[in-house]
């Protein structure tokens, strides 16, 4: 079933930017919630048939979270989110990382600038989500390891967890 809920996604290159903008068919604090809540979170946050398994979830200026996306085969590539800026219900920054089990930075991978802007409109919410990378050849490697793809998959995820409420 596809879903008739706005999806943009645009890449900039000349910024080395990549911006989504998705509608959620659910009230804002839900929304919220399920960007921020590490039990909601792990619902979503990988494609299918991948799972998100979150080790440690501190929501707040200066915390981090710590989380495996995990494979059909049981392979675990492990993230870091570290928070930078909190404005409730309407934004939230942080910097996104591979990393190890530990949360120590995986070097061989660039690290992108996430900022997330949250909007009620009538009975649904919409997402504006700006990834901003160092350099070109940062955001040509995440769009090639299939970003575009594998996050349009986790935003159907979320549909699904909406309409199970």
């Amino acid at each position: 079933m596809k879903s008739n809920l706005l999806m943009n996604f645009t890449v900039d290159k000349e910024n080395s930017t990549v911006n989504v903008k998705r509608e959620f068919n659910a009230p804002l604090s839900s929304v919220w919630s399920a960007w921020t809540e590490a039990e909601i979170l792990d619902k979503w946050w990988a494609p299918a048939p991948w799972k998100s398994k979150t080790k440690s979830m501190d929501f707040k200026v200066g915390g981090r979270r710590l989380y495996a996306m995990i494979g059909p085969q049981g392979e675990e590539h492990w993230a870091i989110a570290d928070f930078t800026s909190i404005s409730p219900k309407t934004n939230f920054k942080y910097l996104d990382a591979f990393s190890d089990s530990e949360g120590n930075l995986n070097k061989d991978f660039p690290r992108s600038d996430w900022n997330v802007t949250f909007s009620e409109q009538g009975n649904t919410t919409f997402v504006d989500i700006v990834i901003k990378h160092e350099k070109l050849s940062d955001l040509e490697m995440i769009i090639e390891m299939g970003f575009k793809e594998g996050f349009t998959i986790a935003m159907e995820g979320l549909d699904k967890v909406f309409e199970e409420k």
